[in-house]
């Protein structure tokens, strides 16, 4: 049986297309990949080079529409690219998905001026995007989220501190959560979304990337904390224009759909890259005269690895396709999302517990797998979180 398998068909991407782009990066994956991750990894260096290539795949703009540049790919064929990335490098996925949200909101939320202003760019990824979020007092209760952006004349002024911003030291654009307050002109409040256009680097207008966040994992990338001190915002980039005001939160959560596939993508990548070095490792290692793929108790283990890891894909690909239909996914992508990560966190541990001691050794690849895992289990909203979504939706009235 083939653990790593196929989508089995896609919806708006031709099977052969679909195919071809992923048959191409799982060969540039094993061949540039896989060879040079490790050394990037530990020394926590950006990979420039992978992210050149990548824009020269056209991955930057994978979800982005035809008619801005983009590749278009139906949200299956997106799923099973970030399942080879995330095979080689779970981190090369998420350079890829805060871009992508944040192209998402401006393809699906954004004006028309918006849409022509910002998306050829970020489908080349000469102009990359991030999404912004969390902040130090607001996790998972993203309601309580303190940055305010104030209107003055034809621009808005924004305070606040972002924490957990993923490529945003490099971002171009931001999409920018932040909470107008009661009384704007405008008639309208709440937390709205604003495409914040900086210049790559630390300092920007008001902008200040603070501090870069050091991770026991999901490193190569920066994840950086963000300070806005009276930095000012032209009104015509609240996304949507007017009618944005106090709807951006909830415009966020309808494009982390698209994070959580991508996510739960992620899990069944690391889940598979676990595996393979797993069986590799328990073919040739010998214990007591035989290998240890020999022994009943690491031969079931295997067993049980490959079981969860295709139960991961199935549920991946299942929700990836919903979205395809043009189906409500918050039930099937959360629930994508809680196993799937599981799973890769269970299996980079089994993982180790077969290499033995030399799991613990940067030798290895198995105790980068097994530091990635937790960050699946979190970003994109915690699998309690998870739970929460699924409970709502399973119990909802009708």
């Amino acid at each position: 049986m083939d653990i790593q398998g196929d989508a089995g068909g896609s919806s708006a991407t031709a099977d052969d297309v679909s195919d071809e782009i992923v048959d191409t990066l799982r060969r540039w994956v094993d061949e540039v990949v896989v060879p040079g991750s490790s050394a990037l990894e530990l020394a926590d260096e950006y990979p420039t080079e992978m992210a050149e290539q990548m824009e020269d795949f056209g991955l930057f703009g994978a979800t982005i529409p035809e008619s801005h540049g983009g590749l278009d790919l139906d949200h299956v064929t997106y799923a099973r690219v970030i399942e080879e990335l995330s095979r080689g490098w779970m981190s090369l996925a998420g350079i890829v998905n805060s871009h992508l949200i944040c192209a998402k909101l401006i393809s699906r939320f954004g004006t028309d001026e918006q849409r022509d202003r910002s998306l050829p760019g970020m489908a080349t990824g000469k102009l990359r995007g991030c999404f912004s979020l969390s902040e130090p007092d607001s996790g998972s209760d993203a309601g309580a989220l303190r940055c305010r952006a104030v209107r003055d004349g034809d621009e808005f002024v924004i305070n606040g501190t972002k924490m957990w911003v993923t490529n945003g030291e490099r971002a171009g654009i931001v999409a920018l959560l932040a909470r107008v307050p009661e009384g704007d002109p405008s008639g309208n409040s709440g937390i709205t979304c604003f495409l914040v256009d900086k210049t790559p680097g630390k300092h920007s207008g008001g902008i200040t990337v603070s501090r870069k966040i050091d991770k026991i994992g999901y490193r190569g990338l920066e994840t950086v904390e963000m300070a806005y001190v009276d930095h000012r915002v032209p009104a015509n980039r609240v996304l949507g224009g007017p009618d944005g005001i106090g709807n951006g939160l909830r415009w966020a959560l309808a494009a982390l759909e698209l994070g959580r596939i991508n996510v739960a993508a992620r899990g069944v990548g690391v889940a598979q890259a676990a595996y393979d070095a797993a069986v590799a490792y328990a073919k040739q290692r010998e214990a007591f005269g035989k290998p240890i793929a020999k022994h009943q108790a690491i031969a079931f283990k295997i067993a049980e690895m490959a079981t969860k890891l295709h139960a991961a894909r199935l549920m991946t690909y299942d929700a990836a396709r919903r979205a395809d239909a043009g189906e409500r996914v918050d039930l099937a992508a959360g629930m994508a999302k809680l196993f799937a990560s599981e799973t890769a966190a269970e299996l980079s541990l089994d993982a180790m517990r077969i290499h033995g001691g030399n799991g613990f050794s940067t030798e290895y690849p198995v105790e980068r797998y097994y530091r990635d895992a937790p960050l699946m289990i979190i970003g994109e909203g915690t699998s309690e979180i998870q739970k929460l979504v699924i409970s709502r939706a399973l119990l909802a009235d009708d």
